[in-house]
């Protein structure tokens, strides 16, 4: 589980105005960053669906304004200031995501794609609104972390399904949201964040993972339990 650490400064203090297209290259460079740091060009482009000429063009650009550090062949390192950018793009994002959730009845498989528009437009007045609408919450609907106004994040201590053994009794923590569909499958069949679970059998040589679910039993190919992450106490 990513741990973001505070750093001298906090989202409340203006962020500069930046385009869409680079508050975008920001905010998948951090979650880049929290997978491998330095973070390659050929991940930002894979990542972002773009060709790497232009992804180094566009650093190459970020570093000139501060943003973040490239060194050519090792890749880019995102400076304070990008960062703060990105985790308020982020803060933005999940804040949306859990109102449109909770708020609007928009199906969590859904809401990623409206909250990609809205966050590079949302004010610090209605994000405010939206924080305390919601209760102040830590976690989105698919239980990412919402980062603080100081840019922290929680710790669910969580591990992967795939990790856990046969007879471990936990919760879910987190579903990843990389494919809308699987993220709709596994809502039909109630994998929710703080579902309780319990592994019956972990097959790896058949290629499966069977769980109860709130009670239901069910089995799931390990590719599709590979994004559900559980909590680990």
């Amino acid at each position: 589980m990513i741990h973001c650490q505070s750093g001298d400064y906090s989202l409340s203090e203006s962020l500069p105005r930046l385009s869409k297209q680079i508050e975008d290259y920001l905010k998948n460079i951090f979650k880049l960053q929290q997978e491998s740091s330095p973070v390659t060009t050929s991940a930002i482009a894979d990542c972002m669906e773009i060709s790497a000429a232009s992804v180094t063009s566009m650093v190459k650009k970020l570093d000139h304004q501060g943003l973040l550090t490239y060194k050519p062949y090792k890749g880019v390192v995102l400076s304070s200031k990008g960062e703060k950018v990105a985790l308020e793009i982020i803060r933005h994002h999940r804040l949306l995501e859990l109102y449109l959730n909770q708020k609007m009845g928009i199906e969590w498989d859904k809401v990623d794609v409206e909250a990609e528009e809205l966050e590079h437009v949302l004010s610090e007045e209605l994000e405010a609104v939206l924080d305390k609408e919601l209760g102040y919450p830590t976690l989105d609907p698919h239980g990412d972390p919402i980062p603080a106004k100081d840019g922290t994040m929680v710790d669910t201590k969580e591990i992967g399904l795939l990790s856990l053994e046969a007879g471990r009794v936990t919760k879910i923590t987190r579903v990843l949201q990389d494919d809308p569909n699987i993220l709709r499958y596994l809502g039909e069949l109630g994998f929710f964040p703080e579902m309780p679970i319990e592994v019956i059998e972990q097959s790896p040589l058949a290629g499966t993972v069977t769980l109860l679910v709130d009670g239901n039993r069910h089995t799931l190919g390990r590719d599709i339990a590979s994004r559900i992450f559980a909590l680990n106490e």
